[in-house]
């Protein structure tokens, strides 16, 4: 879940107080430049700078040990089919160690777990090849319990084998029973096909299972000892809130990325296919697609730095190949790729500056009982830390709403759902395209006064009818913005019943800055994300665990199951400061009549009884961890399955009547970019089949907006005369 952050260099005071006592850190370090040990030093780098920088940081005791031990373990055998029983006893000594183990510095625990883990991989993979040699008996009575939570340990290496046994028993049976109906469909289509027999279906799907199998395996062996470590340093970091993080220096540019929606590179995503790395898709806009040479399918073979002789990429790992193909703007790579058609191709690409549209704002116009609105989706509140005169939320939602107001629309839906936050700045600035000016949220960090955020500008961007959609994932950032929106009663909340219920604000420090000149040989240590502050709504309630609660809550299928901040583990306590100044808005003269009228429409809406009847289900299979391993039994089930699902397909298939167009700007763009134009066209067809929106736009069409005062006269509404004021 994304957070809100800001950078630690903004915060002078705290940079300041950290250097100064950094000399203490380093004092016990040993002087040898020689030291090889980057993961302890990486240790102490974070421990230090959560205890002096973290909101409320918690005692690395007894009780943090096994938070530790428990995550760790978790994290890194999750299905427990890699260690035994005798593993854990071993592990199990360290279980109240680990707090002494990270002060002295020992990674006697990490380097056990790490090397064991390594070990049994391979065993592991020894098991599943030798399983796979002969069919399944699927006749016998056996059963697999999916829940792993509920599942001990194996006992023995014998205990170890069956449960691979039965978990790729299972993955076969699945596939069998498919391959079964997809025969029989081809036999109903055409009466000369024969069907394939039952021994060479279980052989196609033994085969599937045995090749999704080496697919995993290829990707976690290659995962490097610094891989798994980074999942022990989070392990101890989560201990302390689930929003402290640590980023490896790979980690925090992906992190860069995707909160600026822009790189350096030539645009172009790739994936793993066994040994080769493959062109998945071309980035719109992006050198590569530019320079139209390169295409999806294409495998590299060997990458070039400009005049440089290339190197073979052929086994390497994905992330060491993105590595060498991204590189500063202006540079050239030389990319030897083998195209569809057998043939080999060397393809010059000048790198360049590369936007990931999906990452940006974009709005839609529909027209619904002849009144035209917008929709606005912001699927994050992003931000170019590195350069505040790049593109962000903030200025391009602003240019979204002139836009629309352009094409004459009469009411705006902002769509948050899905967004999990972002930035700080962003979700003021766009708070207050709504209002005049005023407080947007307040801040408090550890043992400090209270911080308020105003928006200062008293010019409104759109003062007409608005509503906020969100849903279970709405966080953060978007939950500042929805709280702000209901506290001053600018607009009306829709959606789940509440918000995600994350109320803390991180800082991204980079860990460098705190190494020694003397170090620096030893590379790059990435940064720590970490709770430093908590976020207030207006009215002086809190968003953490308790979200933003719609005032049009709607079924959705998570309506019955616990999900967001209040289940998740270490999770911030709630509680309330003072409210800040601050008056509620006259937008709207029937909100009241808004919402019952909605609440109407929502118990009569046969698709939203359908959906509220699906979560229910969802929510009443969810403790159904045992399944049949007899193919007699499980199709049974499957069959029992389909028959109640049957009419939840209607969910999927609904459409709503309404269509959705681009914006003149954007259809000018098709026309020179056709990728943009079918990525619009997706999201415009998936707008069609939304019940949400459409019940956000009936809301916003019963928007009443009040009286109008303007050079002392009021109007009441078209019918009236106008009165004196």
């Amino acid at each position: 879940m994304n957070a809100i952050w800001t950078f630690m260099k903004k915060n002078y005071k705290v940079i300041l107080v950290m250097v100064a006592l950094s000399a203490t850190l380093w004092s016990f370090m040993p002087k040898k430049l020689n030291d090889p040990e980057k993961d302890k030093m990486l240790l102490d780098l974070i421990t230090f700078v959560i205890e002096k920088g973290h909101y409320d940081p918690i005692a690395m005791d007894d009780k943090f040990s096994k938070g530790v031990y428990k995550d760790y373990l978790d994290a890194i055998d999750p299905s427990k089919r890699f260690f035994v029983q005798s593993d854990i006893e071993e592990f199990k000594a360290y279980e109240n160690q680990i707090d002494d183990l990270i002060r002295n510095r020992d990674l006697s625990f990490f380097t056990l777990t790490y090397e064991r883990l390594q070990k049994r991989m391979q065993e592991a993979k020894v098991i599943y090849k030798a399983l796979n040699d002969k069919p399944y008996d699927f006749s016998t009575e056996e059963t697999i319990n999916l829940d792993s939570d509920k599942n001990a340990f194996a006992s023995n290496y014998s205990e170890l084998k069956t449960r691979w046994r039965l978990q790729m028993k299972l993955s076969v049976l699945a596939a069998v029973v498919d391959k079964q109906k997809l025969e029989a469909e081809k036999k109903v289509k055409d009466p000369k096909y024969v069907p394939k027999t039952f021994a060479q279906i279980e052989k196609e799907a033994r085969d599937s299972t045995l090749k999704s199998l080496n697919d995993y395996f290829d990707f976690i062996e290659d995962l490097d000892r610094d891989n798994w470590f980074e999942i022990f340093v989070n392990a101890m970091v989560t201990q302390f809130d689930p929003h402290t993080f640590y980023f490896a220096p790979e980690e925090k540019e992906k992190f860069d990325i995707s909160m600026s929606g822009k790189l350096e590179g030539i645009g172009a995503r790739l994936q793993k296919n066994n040994d080769f790395t493959e062109i998945s898709e071309l980035i719109s806009g992006g050198p590569a697609w530019r320079g139209k040479e390169l295409e999806p399918g294409d495998v590299i073979l060997k990458v070039g730095q400009g005049k440089e002789e290339a190197v073979e990429v052929v086994g390497m790992r994905l992330d060491d190949v993105v590595k060498k193909i991204k590189g500063p703007k202006g540079t050239e790579v030389r990319l030897t790729v083998k195209k569809v058609d057998g043939s080999i191709k060397i393809i010059s690409i000048i790198r360049d500056i590369v936007e990931i549209e999906e990452t940006y704002v974009k709005s839609s116009v529909v027209e619904k009982d002849g009144v035209k609105y917008g929709v606005i989706y912001l699927p994050k509140f992003y931000i170019d830390f590195e350069n505040n005169d790049n593109r962000d939320a903030g200025k391009d939602v602003a240019i979204e709403i002139e836009k629309l107001k352009k094409a004459g629309v009469q009411g705006i839906v902002m769509d948050l759902r899905d967004n999990g936050g972002g930035s700080l700045k962003t979700v003021v600035d766009i708070t207050g395209l709504f209002i005049e000016e005023g407080p947007i949220v307040q801040i408090k960090s550890s043992g400090k006064k209270k911080e308020i955020l105003y928006d200062h500008d008293p010019k409104v961007q759109w003062d007409g009818p608005l509503v906020v959609m969100i849903n279970n994932f709405s966080a953060s950032a978007s939950e500042i913005f929805a709280a702000a929106i209901q506290d001053y009663k600018r607009g009306i909340i829709i959606g789940s019943k509440q918000s995600y219920g994350k109320g803390t604000v991180q800082n991204v420090i980079d860990l460098n800055q705190f190494v020694p000149k003397n170090y620096s040989a030893m590379g790059d240590f990435g940064a720590l994300k970490t709770t430093t502050q908590k976020f207030y709504r207006i009215n002086g309630g809190s968003t953490q665990l308790e979200g933003v609660s719609s005032d049009i809550a709607i079924p959705d299928r998570y309506s019955y199951i616990k999900i967001g901040e209040r289940d998740v583990e270490n999770a911030m306590p709630w509680d309330k400061i003072d409210e800040a100044p601050y008056e509620p808005l006259k937008a709207m003269n029937n909100f009241d009549v808004v919402v019952a009228n909605s609440q109407k429409r929502l118990t009569e809406n046969n698709q939203f009884k359908l959906i509220d009847e699906n979560a229910k289900w969802i929510n009443d299979r969810k403790e159904d961890d045992i399944v049949s391993l007899n193919i007699d039994k499980f199709k049974s089930e499957q069959a029992n399955i389909e028959e109640v699902t049957k009419k939840f397909k209607a969910i999927t298939a609904y459409k709503n009547q309404l269509k959705f167009n681009s914006l003149p700007e954007e259809v000018e763009l098709f026309k020179s970019d056709t990728v943009l134009a079918q990525k619009r066209n997706e999201w415009h067809e998936t707008l069609s089949k939304d019940a949400y929106v459409e019940e956000a736009l009936n809301v916003l069409g019963d928007i009443k907006k009040p009286a109008v005062v303007a050079k002392g006269l009021t109007i009441k509404n078209k019918k009236d005369k106008l009165v004196k004021s």
